[in-house]
């Protein structure tokens, strides 16, 4: 678990959906990593009562009071008092000496920690990112996605000139990477959803469903071109089936064909190496085998376009699940308010009645 070193309630934000409310942007710094959070007053309200429940003590810092009719009335000077008293409050649990606290996983829910994991070691599974680190994370795929481009730029130029042994290593190398992005963009979008339900601010949340949207797009396309390269070898296969010409037929005979008595000697690359499966194959049986093989990897990069499609599908789902358990609290929040309100009506009648 990530040690907190300092927190701040840098200022808050008025949004309108799903109902009219105000958040407050927390600013959490850790040992090697700061990220940021937004709270609403009641979530503060619901990790005092959770702490005391958890712990069976009053925190040392009381959170500020709440006006109702201030606050809707957008009272920036209350807002202020607020911002003020919920990072004393804070700090106050960060720095009190007794830590039964900060040790509780509500208090690290509720500031976004990390849970089992160290700051300085960056983790693939989905379930141990942090703010900080997804976006690295998003990085890394993106010079991933651009190394991929390059690569298949490379193939069509040795391709252009020629070199078939060349252009099919670069495709290949292609589809290697592509592979090993699909799989790294699976866990990607999974830590999404895991940070989403940590309680993520839901325009940072679509920006961040935005972002796994185009590297997924990126995927798609990258793996119709590295599939193209199957056409591009048909194309030159007709070519190749053409009749030549006998001006072009007596170029390619050796010079002991054409009457010097000198064997050729230009071989081009290193000789080739055999394997127990190349072995009793002529030429023919080689062409098919790479045939084959340049077909079989087509079709599982096919497949794995289709599990991306359903990734993405995945993820869009996931996101519409968040927004609608996102109105779903905001909707008892408010009940929450109501409730409250009437409650302290009923006190203070029975107090004049008394």
């Amino acid at each position: 678990m990530a040690a907190i070193h300092l927190v701040h309630v840098r200022g808050h934000e008025q949004r309108s959906q799903p109902k009219p409310h105000v958040v407050y942007r927390i600013e959490v710094q850790a040992s090697v990593r700061s990220w940021e959070m937004w709270r609403r007053y009641s979530e503060f309200v619901d990790l005092h009562n959770e702490l005391i429940k958890t712990t069976g003590a009053t925190p040392p810092v009381s959170l500020p009071p709440k006006h109702i009719f201030a606050i809707r009335k957008n009272d920036e000077k209350i807002l202020e008092e607020r911002r003020i008293g919920l990072e004393a409050y804070l700090r106050a649990l960060i720095s009190s000496k007794d830590g039964q606290w900060r040790e509780t996983r509500v208090f690290n829910e509720f500031l976004g920690v990390p849970i089992g994991r160290h700051d300085n070691t960056r983790m693939v599974e989905g379930s141990q990112f942090t703010l900080s680190s997804w976006l690295d994370e998003h990085s890394e795929l993106q010079n991933l996605v651009r190394d991929i481009r390059a690569d298949i730029n490379k193939r069509n130029s040795l391709s252009d000139m020629g070199d078939v042994s060349a252009s099919h290593s670069s495709n290949l190398q292609a589809k290697k990477k592509l592979v090993a992005l699909l799989d790294r963009l699976g866990i990607f979008a999974a830590g999404l959803e895991t940070l989403g339900s940590y309680g993520m601010a839901e325009g940072e949340l679509q920006r961040r469903t935005d972002m796994v949207a185009r590297l997924q797009d990126d995927c798609e396309k990258l793996g119709k071109m590295v599939i193209a390269s199957r056409q591009v070898g048909r194309r030159a296969q007709v070519l190749s089936s053409e009749p030549a010409s006998q001006a072009d037929r007596a170029a390619l005979l050796p010079s002991s064909q054409r009457g010097n008595g000198r064997p050729a000697r230009r071989v081009f690359g290193a000789p080739p190496q055999e394997t127990d499966v190349t072995r009793p194959l002529d030429d023919q049986g080689l062409l098919q085998l790479q045939k084959n093989q340049v077909v079989q990897q087509d079709d599982q990069l096919e497949q794995l376009t289709a599990i991306l499609r359903r990734q993405k599908q995945l993820g869009i789902a996931i996101s519409d699940e968040i927004n609608e358990q996102n109105e779903l609290l905001d909707g008892l929040t408010r009940d929450v308010d109501v409730v409250g309100g009437k409650l302290n009506s009923a006190q203070k009648n029975l107090r004049l009645i008394g």
